[in-house]
């Protein structure tokens, strides 16, 4: 018995594979022993006819038994697997390693663009060996990766599953990353983190993968096209914005198809292009600062002045306060501000304004423009060419119909109301209203004059009609808007 269970011991020398098969084929050799010294003991048993089993024939029998079944439940058939003669390990079956080939050969492919085949004598030989002693697929997947020159393991860089880079260590690229958060991070700053999926793993890449760290740097603070919203303000007019924007007009106006750029308002949205940094940082900054109190606002009435007029009696002190807040930014520009604390360390003192209770005017100021007459804008503020020569132009031409009504832009007092001489020939009969506070409107053109110097005009009160005197070339109503006597774009002030 004790030489059929006996399995030599191996030398320490010899590979994992090596020792396996071996292991496997004194085993198989053990049980295909028993097996013929039990059937020479059967033959034996029953020569001549006899049937007669001796109880030491029992014994072998159970004996040569009892050593398949342990060899049975201890060992399993296997393969020991070789590669261009080295042995690589044991598997169940050829397939699975067949199937680890398959597998390397079509991620190779993936990673290198074109079709790889591994090369290599495989062969496999029969053995038995213990369950726990089976190699785990991944192993050949490594052995068999680690054969391809052309593919090396790195550490890859990706944005929102796009390809950034790679590196042989990750350090290298969490050193990238870091350069981009550092323009947004200070001494105050709590927090930084990418608004995007940035993903750093350890896999198999082509070896002439991009391992420039400058390039995956600016290829992460590139900017791209963004679009976002501007409200416009009093002044602006279509090519500010634009300018302010680093755009042309012709980029705004493609973003703004249905906006008339020569009639902007006030208040008026409109879409502009805004730059982009491909991965955008999110960071929180906890700031202490000294910020003012306003002076709380009591009124008290005044019958002298008109409703709507104000006067200050008492400016008062604005109070101060200590505000302990945290600030999110968003690519250093901040989007949110959550007080946590503040500390009152000098209270304000009342602001008082007298206000008008006296009936107002209809014909007072309320220092909004409506439009004078609607039609289309045939010459704008600003140089224009026109009878052959290239010279400034002081206001807006609006063409309409002959006789159309031009209403009072804004209340105010007719300041004159005739016929243009001298230098003012070209304007023909026109109509300038005076609004207080260095402002004054003109109406040029007019076919009929409906106001006389003088007068007390309220918004929107009919002053003249259109017509095409003066040096005109058709019909329509030229506007103009002067601040202290110099004549400003009017779009900039019409609502």
């Amino acid at each position: 018995m004790d030489e059929i269970l006996h399995i030599p011991q191996e030398r320490e020398t010899e590979s994992l594979p090596a020792r396996l098969r071996a292991k496997a084929q004194a085993a198989s050799t053990a049980l295909r022993a028993g097996v013929v010294r039990f059937q020479h003991w059967s033959d034996a048993a029953t020569a001549g006819g006899c049937r007669i089993v001796s109880p030491f024939h029992f014994l072998a029998v159970a004996a040569v038994v009892g050593v398949a079944a342990v060899v049975t439940s201890v060992y399993t058939p296997a393969y020991v697997v070789e590669m261009n003669g080295v042995a690589l390990g044991t598997v169940t079956s050829p397939q699975v390693f067949e199937d680890a080939v398959d597998r390397v050969e079509a991620r190779a492919t993936k990673i290198l663009g074109y079709d790889y085949t591994l090369d290599g004598e495989i062969s496999y030989s029969f053995a038995l060996t213990e369950p726990e002693n089976i190699t785990p697929t991944a192993e050949f997947e490594t052995y068999l990766f680690d054969q391809i020159g052309d593919v090396m393991k790195n550490y890859v860089l990706t944005v929102n599953s796009q390809f950034i880079g790679a590196a042989q260590d990750q350090e290298t690229l969490n050193a990238v990353l870091e350069q981009v958060k550092a323009p947004y991070v200070n001494e105050n700053t709590i927090s930084a983190e990418f608004t995007s999926g940035v993903y750093i793993t350890h896999e198999y890449t082509a070896s002439d993968v991009n391992q420039d760290t400058d390039a995956m740097l600016a290829a992460l603070t590139a900017n791209q096209n963004g679009q976002t919203t501007y409200e416009v303000q009093q002044g602006d007019t279509f090519v500010d914005i634009a300018v302010a924007n680093g755009m042309t007009l012709s980029e705004l106006e493609a973003l703004n198809p249905d906006v008339d750029s020569s009639r902007i308002y006030i208040g008026q949205i409109v879409n502009v292009k805004e730059e982009i940094p491909f991965l955008s940082v999110k960071t929180v900054d906890h700031v202490t600062y000294t910020e003012e109190i306003a002076c709380p606002v009591v009124e008290v009435e005044d019958d002298s002045m008109y409703q709507g007029e104000s006067r200050v009696l008492d400016a008062g002190t604005p109070g101060e306060q200590v505000v302990t807040a945290d600030v999110a930014y968003l690519n250093g520009v901040e989007q949110e501000r959550t007080v946590l604390s503040t500390e009152v360390t000098r209270e304000a003192t009342n602001k008082v304004i007298a206000v008008g209770t006296k009936v107002r005017p209809s014909w007072l100021p309320t220092g909004t423009y409506i439009w004078p007459v609607y039609g289309n804008i045939t010459s704008s503020f600003g140089y224009r060419s026109i009878f052959g020569s290239y010279s400034y132009h002081s206001g807006l031409d609006i063409a309409t119909s002959y006789g159309t009504t031009i209403k009072a832009s804004d209340g105010g007092t007719v300041v004159w109301s005739g016929t243009g001489t001298g230098s003012y020939w070209s304007y023909g009969n026109y109509v300038v209203i005076d609004h207080g506070n260095g402002v004054r409107t003109l109406y040029a053109h007019c076919s009929s004059l409906l106001v006389s110097t003088g007068d007390k005009v309220y918004q929107g009160q009919p002053i003249a009609r259109v017509g095409s005197t003066g040096r005109s070339t058709g019909n329509h109503c030229h506007f103009e808007v002067q601040i202290n006597g110099t004549a400003v774009n009017p779009l900039a002030y019409l609502g």
